[in-house]
């Protein structure tokens, strides 16, 4: 079984770029990103619960990681840089650090890689469920409502918000909500010490206005990368600032470049 997902084609010898969205997004999310690099082939994927991977599910981190990897064989995709934000970026970090085989890089975007405290699990626990029952159960457009109100997104417009629950609630709910649970932070292991000896490049980008990432990122063994004029969603606030790091980043740590 594979992941849907959306390719380019680049240029032959580059390496592939793999875009994970965030949580309730799909393979769009990064293409504004992705059109920026044309040399590399790009896999922009649905992760299970979204787009057209929405009757997809797992149970766990380790079954969105098998997915990838049985997805990157269908495509016969050998080297790979995996770029996410948010809930892809974690999925993304748990996937390197199963070091898989033709990973060159890592980049994530306001990505959090795991809590360290028990106590903070389970309250992370409830609070997921809490949100999981209310997408399963209530009109998207009232759940995203209070969705993106959540200090995380205080950097959003009034208009951005709206703009967003418009395009989010085409989403399934139940999809979502199973989603939501079964990649919770709460499930999540806390992967620094693992991402502290990964054998690949590891970049981090985050927002400028995004204090709370911006800190998380200072405690992480990897390049940080301050977005302007951005909050946590920073490729959809600046995509060609994003585009430019990327570029960069892909310029000095491809190898496999003519």
């Amino acid at each position: 079984m594979n992941l849907a997902g959306e390719t380019r084609a680049g240029k032959s010898g580059y390496p592939w770029l793999i875009f994970l969205h965030g949580f309730s997004g799909d393979c769009r999310e990064w293409q504004e990103v992705g059109k920026h690099l044309p040399d590399y082939p790009q896999l922009h994927l649905d992760l299970p619960g979204h787009g057209a991977s929405s009757q997809m599910s797992v149970s766990g981190f380790s079954g969105v990681s098998k997915l990838l990897n049985d997805t990157f064989v269908s495509y016969n995709i050998l080297k790979y840089w995996l770029v996410g934000y948010s809930l892809g970026g974690r999925i993304a970090m748990y996937h390197a650090c199963q070091q898989p085989t033709g990973l060159c890089g890592l980049i994530v975007e306001g990505g959090h890689p795991g809590l360290d405290c028990a106590q903070a699990r389970e309250n992370r626990r409830l609070v997921d469920r809490r949100w999981a029952t209310r997408f399963a159960d209530e009109p998207l457009d009232s759940v995203f409502s209070d969705w993106y109100q959540q200090p995380v997104f205080a950097s959003l417009t009034d208009m951005q918000r709206q703009d967003l629950v418009t395009l989010r609630r085409q989403n399934s709910g139940l999809a979502l909500a199973e989603m939501l649970q079964a990649t919770s932070l709460a499930e999540q292991p806390d992967l620094r010490a693992a991402l502290s000896i990964l054998s690949y490049p590891f970049h981090y980008l985050y927002g400028e206005r995004d204090d709370k990432f911006a800190a998380i990122a200072a405690k992480l063994c990897a390049e940080r990368h301050a977005i302007p004029n951005a909050g946590h969603n920073a490729h959809r606030d600046n995509p060609a600032a994003v585009a430019a790091s990327l570029a960069q980043i892909l310029r000095l740590r491809t190898k496999d470049t003519p």
